[in-house]
């Protein structure tokens, strides 16, 4: 027997729960910096899925968004709060699925909070444009599929791989409960 069968298996499944899957979804949302914001009711045969951009991720992994409050997105999250976002942070790593339900409301303390100068292009009277409204987003479960040690390590590990045409996979994936 070899020394490489005597090597134990990668593990390339964990599940995380609780803070642990907050300080994961903190992390791979900070990466992105914008998601798919999938509703699940559908007007006028509209499209379901939007790209939008996270004003904040809170300590309980709330996703904070601001959003028409004449919208589509707004209308259907009238009809149906569940929503499901899509994040990727790099073409091969830093993938985030959550599923939750999405709470629009017109808190301007909220609102000032989380504005942010460039929001202005889609809100063109500022922070107090009578149009915002805020999304909170509250994820109840998700699924991410990452890498172990870094984009550098795993970045020399495909490149050896490459070389030696030997497995040296750094990848990490599983499922998130808040």
């Amino acid at each position: 027997m070899n020394s490489i069968d005597q090597q134990s298996p990668e593990i390339h499944k964990k599940d995380l729960q609780g803070k642990e899957a907050v300080d994961k979804i903190r992390a791979l949302i900070d990466k992105a910096g914008s998601c798919f914001f999938v509703t699940q009711a559908n007007f006028n045969a509209s499209h379901q899925s939007r790209p939008m951009a996270v004003q904040k991720t809170d300590e309980l992994g709330h996703v904070w968004f601001l959003s028409a409050k004449d919208s589509v997105k707004n209308m259907e999250l009238a009809q149906d709060k569940t929503v499901t976002l899509y994040f990727q942070g790099s073409s091969y790593s830093d993938f985030l699925e959550l599923n939750g339900h999405a709470i629009v409301s017109d808190d301007r303390e909220k609102i000032k909070e989380l504005w942010d100068p460039t929001v202005k292009a889609w809100f063109t009277e500022g922070v107090d444009d009578p149009r915002i409204s805020v999304i909170e987003f509250i994820p109840d479960t998700g699924y991410y599929w990452d890498n172990k040690h870094g984009n550098a390590v795993a970045g020399i590990k495909v490149l050896i791989s490459a070389v030696t045409g030997t497995t040296m996979d750094d990848s990490i994936e599983g499922n998130l409960i808040v």
